[in-house]
C-alpha cells in the first residue's frame, strides 16, 4: 500500500512538474527556421511573424536562415529538432507537399515528421511576358505555342518550384510543346523575360509587380483561382479557358513531432492573433499575400490534401529532378 501511495505521488509531483512547465511556456528564446536565403518572400514574412511573436510571449525570436536543396535541409534540421517548442519552420508547399514526391530517398515525411501549427499564407504566381512580346492576353500565347511546338520557351526556377509547377499543370490542360528553362532564381528567370531570351514565365506576385509596374513586364494570368487585388483586371488561368486550375506556393508554421498538445495549441492561438493584426495584414497584402490561419485540425487536411494532390500530379506527368 506504502508502495502504491508512493507510485500515485511520485505521478503527480510529476504531472505537476509538466503542468508549471507549460504554464511558464517560453522561457527561453524561440527559433524560426526559414528554408530559403534572406531576402526572399518566405524571410520577409518569417520576420514579420517573428517581431510580432516576440512582442506577444516576451521572449526573443530569431530567424535562422538554412537554405539548400529547395528547402529539404531546413525541413530535416526541423524534424530532427527537440519536440519542446523552442524550434519551428516557416515552410512552405514544396518542403510540405511536393519535395518528398521528387526524391528518390526522402529524408523526412512532411505529414508523420512534424506537428502542424498552422497555415500563413499563400502567393499566387502570375504568367508574364516580356512588355514587347507580340502576345497581348494568354490565347494569343497559346495559339503561338500550338502553331510552333517546341520553339517557345518558358522560365522556370527549379523542378517542383511553384513557377515549375504553374508550368507543367499548364502545359498538361493545354497540350502545348515548349521547353522549360531553369534559372537559379526569380531575378535571373525576369531578366531573362525581358531580355527576350525566353518567351514567357509564371513568377510569385511578390517578386514580377516591380517588374510590371515598373514596364517592363505585361501579366497574362494569374494561377490562383481568383483575381488578385495587385492586378484586379488580370484574369485568371482558369477564366482564360482553363477550368479548375489553382496553384500558389502557400506557407505554414510546423514544429517536430510529438510537440506537446498544450504548446501546439497555444502556438496555433499566437500566430493566428498576429495574422488578423492590421499592420500585418497590410504588409502581407503589400506583398501579394493571401492570408490564412485557422485551427490546427484544419490545417492538418489542408497539408495532407496538397501532398496528396501534388503526388498524384508528380506522378502522373512523370516529373523527376534532375541530375
Amino acid at each position: 500500500m506504502k508502495d502504491l501511495t508512493k507510485k500515485i505521488l511520485i505521478g503527480l509531483t510529476l504531472m505537476s512538474t509538466l503542468e508549471v512547465a507549460h504554464a511558464a511556456y517560453p522561457d527561453q528564446p524561440i527559433k524560426l527556421v526559414v528554408p530559403f536565403p534572406a531576402g526572399g518572400t518566405t524571410d520577409v514574412l518569417a520576420r514579420t511573424l517573428a517581431v510580432k511573436l516576440s512582442e506577444r510571449v516576451g521572449q526573443s525570436v530569431v530567424v535562422e536562415n538554412r537554405a539548400g536543396a529547395g528547402g529539404t535541409i531546413a525541413a530535416l534540421a526541423v524534424a530532427r529538432s527537440a519536440p519542446d517548442g523552442y524550434t519551428f519552420i516557416l515552410g512552405t508547399f514544396g518542403t510540405h507537399a511536393v519535395n518528398h514526391a521528387l526524391a528518390k530517398n526522402p529524408s523526412y515525411h512532411p505529414l508523420n515528421d512534424f506537428s502542424a501549427i498552422t497555415t500563413v499564407a499563400e502567393v499566387p504566381n502570375v504568367l508574364v511576358v516580356s512588355s514587347k512580346s507580340p502576345y497581348k492576353t494568354m490565347a494569343d500565347l497559346i495559339a503561338a505555342a500550338k502553331a510552333k511546338p517546341g520553339e517557345l520557351s518558358h522560365a522556370s526556377t527549379g523542378i517542383g518550384a511553384s513557377p515549375s509547377l504553374s508550368f507543367n499543370v499548364l502545359k498538361l490542360m493545354s497540350k502545348i510543346d515548349v521547353i522549360e528553362v531553369m534559372y537559379k532564381g526569380g531575378a535571373p528567370a525576369m531578366t531573362a523575360i525581358f531580355a527576350g531570351e525566353v518567351t514567357f514565365g509564371f513568377d510569385g506576385v511578390t517578386t514580377s509587380t516591380p517588374h510590371i509596374k515598373a514596364g517592363t513586364l505585361r501579366p497574362l494570368a494569374v494561377s490562383s483561382s481568383y483575381r488578385i487585388p495587385t492586378f484586379p483586371d488580370v484574369p485568371t488561368v482558369a477564366e482564360s479557358g482553363y477550368p479548375g486550375f489553382d496553384v500558389a506556393a502557400w506557407y505554414g508554421i510546423w514544429a517536430a513531432a510529438k510537440t506537446p498538445a498544450a504548446i501546439v495549441n497555444k502556438m496555433n492561438a499566437e500566430f493566428n492573433a498576429i495574422l488578423k493584426m492590421p499592420d500585418v495584414r497590410e504588409k502581407f497584402e503589400g506583398a501579394g499575400a493571401k492570408m490564412m490561419g485557422g485551427s490546427v485540425e484544419d490545417f492538418v487536411a489542408f497539408n495532407k490534401k496538397e501532398f496528396d494532390r501534388w503526388t498524384a500530379f508528380i506522378r502522373a506527368s512523370g516529373i523527376t529532378l534532375q541530375d
